[in-house]
């Protein structure tokens, strides 16, 4: 069949399984940015400091970043729908103990929970939309990066509405919502046949031995740095109520989305994805460099949030597709060992920037997020000669053979 004369199914043209996973993919990524809005709440009614509250942020993504070293064990073993449904099962359950919880170690103890039912879940979403989705590998990341933006987008917006309320709202708003996409899968998604290899756990390890892809991984811990601070800090300096601070990042979720979905591959096509990540997180160090000169100025910084949503969606959806690509190895494999070096960053982020505006000054989070941004670029360009291959292939054969690798590789 040639490539080129084929006519490629609309982005909007899916199956109803691919539909049901992406739907819930919003749910989980709507956990991300959630408890943004309720942060000074809960510091305030269970009298906890920011680095206290912060590490909600750090249980989650720490217990994310190691269970993904198990995932394609896992899913080579159980199956991609099982393994999709333990978690988002875990989640409902965790999500709800966090919303009755009493203290913050409660709190943070259940995020981590709910990071691992995160883990199962994300690992195994994005592969299985890209083998049911039409339009090969490159339709199912815009669908799977729409995903992630809508859910961010719309987790701060509900964790504002139900945090105006009370702050265990949106804890149980979550579980409801995680419910709900727990019935969609197991009823729309067929049951998926097991990989003809089991997966070894040393995989992902054995898998950042190629520089290309731990030069992608190494990156993404750095640009987390940044991030992160951006995510878990900036209410504090902000200093509004939970709903204010939900419509603040709304903002900052949908320009991420429409940059993910309508301004990335654009870039990408035009100058290639390994200059459009460099430029784009030059420009959200720019950004973060300016939320540490003017922290005093709340104005300044709500421009600066909604604006590095752009930045964001951009470095999201080409990094996804760039890892995919970096290393030749199975692709959930490849996933396994990237998210768990980048999900360090996540992990230590939060806390230090916490620590930093409690004991260094409020600018401080800032400067190291802009800091460790600058340092992922420098990575980045260092490692080009071994990611060259990125940019190499054809778009609509790129597609269909990495539709075909990922299929064989979680089926």
């Amino acid at each position: 069949m040639s490539h080129g004369t084929t006519t490629k199914p609309g982005i909007l043209h899916q199956p109803r399984a691919v539909w049901a996973v992406a739907f819930a993919c919003v749910i989980a990524f709507m956990g991300i940015g959630l408890v943004d809005p309720i942060l000074k709440p809960i510091a305030e009614q269970l009298d906890a400091s920011p680095s206290q509250v912060s590490l909600l942020f750090t249980s989650y993504m720490a217990v994310t970043g190691v269970a993904m070293l198990v995932t394609g064990w896992l899913t080579s073993r159980l199956g991609a729908k099982r393994v999709l449904l333990a978690g988002l099962a875990i989640i409902v359950v965790f999500a709800a103990l966090a919303g009755s919880s009493d203290t913050i170690g409660q709190i943070v103890g259940f995020r981590a929970g709910w990071g691992l039912g995160n883990a199962l879940f994300i690992a195994t979403a994005l592969a299985t939309i890209v083998g049911a989705a039409s339009g090969g590998v490159a339709s199912a990341i815009i669908l799977y990066e729409a995903a992630l933006g809508i859910g961010i987008a719309a987790g701060p917006l509900l964790g504002g509405f139900l945090g105006d309320i009370s702050w265990r709202g949106p804890f149980y708003g979550v579980s409801v919502l995680m419910a709900i996409a727990f019935f969609a899968i197991a009823i729309f998604l067929p049951k998926l046949p097991r990989a003809e290899r089991t997966t070894s756990l040393l995989d992902p390890f054995r898998a950042l031995r190629h520089r290309s892809l731990l030069t992608m991984a190494i990156t993404a811990l750095l640009y987390n740095f940044g991030f992160f601070t951006l995510l878990a800090f900036t209410p504090f300096p902000l200093a509004m109520s939970a709903h204010q601070i939900g419509f603040i990042f709304f903002g900052w979720g949908v320009c991420l989305a429409v940059a993910s979905v309508f301004v990335a591959p654009r870039l990408q096509r035009r100058f290639g994805t390994l200059p459009v990540v460099a430029a784009a997180l030059t420009a959200f160090a720019v950004d973060l460099a300016v939320m540490a000169l003017y922290t005093d100025n709340k104005t300044v910084l709500v421009v600066c949030v909604v604006v590095a949503g752009v930045f964001l969606g951009i470095n999201n959806t080409l990094v996804t597709e760039a890892v995919m690509l970096a290393a030749p190895v199975e692709r959930s494999t490849a996933s396994a060992a990237y998210s768990f070096v980048r999900f360090g960053g996540g992990a230590i982020a939060p806390y230090l920037a916490g620590k930093l505006g409690e004991n260094v000054s409020m600018h401080a989070p800032f400067w190291v997020g802009a800091g460790a941004t600058a340092l992922a670029v420098v990575v980045l360009l260092s490692g080009r000669r071994v990611l060259a291959h990125v940019d190499a292939h054809e778009p609509e054969v790129q597609s269909v053979e990495e539709a075909r690798v990922l299929v064989a590789a979680d089926a």
